[in-house]
């Protein structure tokens, strides 16, 4: 699973509804996959940001390429691949990232 994979379906909750085409159960929308790139795209990033912190974590923009959540720092050429490689790190770290206590929270 690559990294934009793991963020699309352990923090954005989405499926992956065929091999090019995500499905997002909230907004009941389907996404091509060639539709969501966090790394290249700032809007897509932060939806990213935007779950996050829905499940209590902070962010902190430390400069031009540099983010946190809460206690993960990551950076990146851009701000973009920063946020989206402090999200990656977060999923890693499965004593930080419980699917189960954060779907808790949303609902």
């Amino acid at each position: 699973m690559n990294k934009t994979e793991s963020i699309a379906r352990k923090i954005l909750g989405w499926k992956l509804n065929r091999w090019d085409r995500w499905y997002d159960y909230e907004k009941s929308v389907f996404i091509p996959t060639t539709d969501f790139q966090p790394e290249q795209e700032l809007l897509h990033a932060m939806l990213i940001v935007e779950r996050l912190e829905k499940f209590g974590f902070t962010f902190m923009k430390k400069g031009d390429s540099e983010v946190c959540f809460n206690d993960i720092s990551a950076t990146g050429e851009t701000l973009a691949e920063a946020i989206t490689n402090a999200a990656y790190s977060i999923v890693g770290q499965s004593s930080v990232f419980d699917s189960s206590k954060m779907w808790g929270k949303l609902c």
